[in-house]
């Protein structure tokens, strides 16, 4: 099939499946006027792809994870260790985000939001910036 069908079927854009191809990730067979030529397995990994992608998963994440499908003989250690490493980095972004939305929830609260220029937000994001340029420059 070509990759107007492929995209339909495995539901990524055309566009991906090609760049998928180019960094490596699939190699469909090339038909007699050399187009590519998709067939239910390469649908198969282009769905594998998708769902690894959207469970956040790096490209080269991807790769390994696409490796260890393919290969049968593979332990389910290194994919466990692949998916433990990728909880811990998302465990890391939630605290992070969380400690965002704590600081931005209280500057939203000091904040007036009336007619007076005085601004909390703006004045801690000055502040902030003017601390990360003095270690900046403490450290050069």
């Amino acid at each position: 099939m070509n990759v107007g069908n492929a995209a339909e079927r495995s539901g990524l854009p055309a566009k991906t499946i090609r760049y998928y191809e180019e960094i490596g990730l699939i190699a469909p067979a090339r038909a007699s006027n050399g187009y590519r030529d998709y067939s239910g397995d390469d649908i198969h990994r282009l769905a594998f792809l998708r769902r690894a992608r959207n469970l956040g998963f790096s490209i080269e994440d991807c790769r390994q994870l696409m490796a260890l499908y393919q290969d049968r003989s593979r332990a389910s250690h290194d994919v466990r260790e692949i998916a433990a490493a990728h909880v811990s980095a998302i465990e890391e972004k939630v605290r992070e985000l969380q400690s965002m939305r704590a600081t931005l929830q209280k500057l939203v609260h000091a904040c007036h939001g009336d007619d007076r220029p005085d601004c909390p937000i703006l004045d801690d994001m000055a502040g902030g910036a003017l601390a990360g340029d003095k270690v900046a420059s403490a450290g050069a």
